[in-house]
């Protein structure tokens, strides 16, 4: 169970000056726990002790980073159950899910641990040209200096650790402000920051109202803004961040493609999965899914039988597939989109019904192609159902959307695959699975609307360090 209360963490340290922030039980509706919430001078505080920490976190030996790493992933497997139970409440993710998602967090902690010691450089021939001969050239990669992470309500544990655990590694400070709808995770990731070896004031764990949040964007003594969340928000803060570097992990409205050939039930049974996994609540969740003319009747008879035997309740039973989205406006906002599809015309397969935060596993079929549920990021447990005849008509519909993130392709079809790669405008391409699919050391990350740079702990963790040149002339 929760505790009580929490603190928030200031420049390493537990600080309670209040209890102003309420977290939700997401099933129950009831407060589950209150949580301390930052204002903007314990923000300005963390700002200056993550700019005085910078010195010590760039000489902190790799060796001494991978051993706290390494510590809290030891932790996290200590607290393992503890952690799942608290994702579980306070974001509703089904309780399975959330065990996952703990081993996820020790994954991305455990491959950070190993990048800490391989952040190597280049020698550079220099003699290409008469002028350069006695030059000799090389470059290494050093912190960028003190972050500034903002974190999403989805995935409270996994996504704050894929900028955590990358900044300790590159020995980076931070401040984290972790989405106040499910603070509770990355304050336990704070608690145990707290019990290692890092230089006083490298991290800050602070909730803090959005509005008052202006300083984790707009400081100029944060040399890097990463975040995780809507694109509207996203933009915004890109505009906003002056000088300093921002990566954007933004949203998506999937596409996956089943062409002639597949093996159907194995395609069926992972796009139930990519599609309703967590009640649909994540930026790659399969939300499109195009079928080609030949197994459509077949894909749609078997989804919508297998969308409807889904056991949607409390997400603490084990048996639980769909909880509760995160708010019943959330919940509301989405069955809208639904039923205007509806009025339009479109087919409700499986689902369509609402109750408070609880919205049905829906799918759909015959949506026209302006509606929202179609056009824009669903972001919960609906998915819509079209057929195609011509793959690379089919090519061209994933890309007729403003989001590109990662997109998934059933086919056997080398030439097909290799098409793809070449021409789906998204940041990965799945073959054999659906976009949904993630293992947390690749390279993560969209285009277009769907964001800016690269996730996985090897790719932030060149984001969060700079190249430095260094040149020495032999003299003659």
């Amino acid at each position: 169970m929760l505790q009580a209360s929490y603190p928030y963490y200031l420049a390493s340290e537990a600080h309670a000056p209040n209890q102003d922030l309420a977290v939700y039980d997401k099933f129950t509706g009831e407060v589950a726990t209150r949580v301390a919430m930052a204002d903007a001078a314990a923000i300005d505080q963390a700002i200056a002790a993550a700019d005085a920490a910078a010195e010590p976190m760039r000489k902190l030996p790799a060796y001494k980073r991978q051993d706290i790493l390494n510590y809290c992933v030891k932790r996290f497997e200590e607290r393992f159950e503890e952690l799942a139970v608290a994702l579980c409440i306070e974001a509703g993710k089904p309780i399975k899910d959330a065990r996952g998602e703990v081993t996820r967090l020790i994954d991305t902690f455990r491959i950070a641990a190993e990048e800490a010691v391989r952040i190597g450089g280049e020698v550079i021939p220099m003699d290409i040209t008469p002028r350069a001969e006695g030059y000799t050239g090389m470059w290494k990669r050093v912190p960028i200096g003190p972050c500034s992470f903002i974190s999403p309500f989805n995935f409270p544990l996994n996504l704050a650790a894929h900028k955590v655990a990358p900044a300790i590694a590159a020995g980076c400070p931070f401040i984290l402000k972790p989405a106040s709808l499910t603070p509770i995770g990355a304050i336990i990731i704070g608690e145990i920051l707290a019990e290692t070896d890092l230089p006083k004031g490298a991290f800050s764990v602070l909730p803090c109202h959005r509005d008052g949040a202006d300083l984790f964007t707009t400081d100029d003594r944060l040399k890097l803004l990463s975040f995780t969340g809507s694109p509207d928000v996203g933009w915004q803060l890109k505009a906003k961040a002056g000088k300093k570097p921002v990566v954007l992990e933004l949203g998506g409205n999937a596409a996956c493609i089943v062409d002639e050939g597949t093996d159907l039930d194995d395609a069926v049974a992972r796009i139930v999965f990519g599609a309703y996994y967590q009640s649909g609540q994540s930026c790659i969740s399969v939300q499109r899914i195009m079928v080609h003319e030949t197994h459509y009747d077949e894909v749609r008879d078997k989804l919508a039988a297998a969308v409807n035997a889904l056991v949607s309740g409390d997400p603490k039973d084990e048996n639980t597939f769909i909880g509760p989205m995160i708010s019943e406006k959330e919940a509301t906002r989405l069955h809208d989109w639904v039923l205007e599809a509806k009025a339009s015309g479109a087919t409700v397969l499986a689902g369509g019904e609402r109750d408070g935060a609880m919205l049905q596993a829906t799918l759909l079929e015959n949506v026209a192609a302006d509606q929202n549920v179609n056009t824009q990021e669903a972001f919960g447990p609906v998915a819509i159902l079209s057929k195609f005849s011509d793959f690379d008509a089919a090519l061209e519909e994933v890309n007729n959307s403003d989001f590109g993130l990662q997109a998934g392709i059933f086919t056997r079809d080398i030439y097909k695959i290799q098409k793809a790669w070449n021409e789906l405008e998204v940041g990965g391409v799945v073959i054999g699975d659906v976009p949904s699919w993630r293992v947390d050391h690749m390279p993560y990350g969209g285009v277009k609307d769907s964001g800016l740079g690269r996730e996985g702990v090897r790719y932030a963790i060149e984001d969060m360090t700079e190249l430095r040149l260094l040149v020495i002339r032999e003299p003659k």
